[in-house]
């Protein structure tokens, strides 16, 4: 996909014209990534904003066990640390590269301006505020009601729907997770996410591969998603 479709994905950037989507992204530098790199640390200070080009970016936090657990896992077009626009405080997640990627990133000094005379601009970002806050309800809403093979199935469908390619033997999810990573992703342990995993494939919803897998049966994970 071109990078100019992948940059205009981005809530920042929806319902600009082409003059001010040029003036704005011209502003923005690059950062690439390698597998496993951290870009930043939970508590650090931050005041930019960035943009996946290409590749995946996961968001974690750290409870008071130690144990990680994973907000997000992002793809090209998805944006984050734009809470640091409107409280520069500390960082609220850890952010890490999942694979090999390529960021574009924005300053809130050069953002500042667009937020006062372009209200589409900061309608973009409230709307992206807006939508984080839904998916944290949605996130405690399925730890209390869900029980773990529902929260799996619901996670594979999230990143199919990001990341699937349908191919004439199912739907292909490379999302790049180790089953770990899959786990803190459905707040459960590794344990009893690969026993539900299991359960999908021996049922033949779904074949398992080497950090990805292929839904075989897609109205049935949906079903045991709900």
């Amino acid at each position: 996909m071109e990078m100019t479709t992948i940059l205009k994905q981005a809530p920042l950037f929806r319902g600009l014209d082409d003059e001010a989507f040029q003036a704005l992204s011209s502003s923005m530098g690059e950062v690439q990534l390698a597998r496993g790199q951290v870009l930043f640390h939970e508590g650090d200070a931050g005041n930019q904003l960035y943009v996946v080009m290409d590749g995946k970016v996961k968001l974690g936090r750290h409870g008071a066990s130690g144990r990680e657990n994973l907000l997000a896992v992002l793809g090209p077009g998805q944006m984050f640390g734009e809470l640091s626009l409107f409280d520069p405080g500390p960082r609220s997640a850890t952010a890490t590269a999942v694979t090999a990627c390529r960021l574009r990133v924005l300053d809130n000094a050069d953002l500042s301006p667009w937020l006062a005379g372009r209200p589409e601009v900061a309608k973009g970002l409230l709307g992206q505020l807006a939508g984080r806050l839904r998916r944290a309800n949605d996130v405690v809403s399925d730890l209390v009601f869900s029980d773990v093979p529902g929260r799996v199935a619901k996670a594979l469908l999230d990143l199919a729907a990001r990341f699937g390619k349908q191919t004439p033997e199912g739907l292909v999810v490379h999302h790049e997770l180790t089953q770990e990573e899959l786990a803190q992703l459905v707040g459960a342990s590794r344990e009893t996410v690969n026993k539900a995993l299991a359960d999908f494939a021996a049922r033949g919803w779904m074949r398992l591969e080497p950090r990805s897998v292929i839904i075989l049966d897609l109205e049935r994970v949906e079903r045991r998603a709900r």
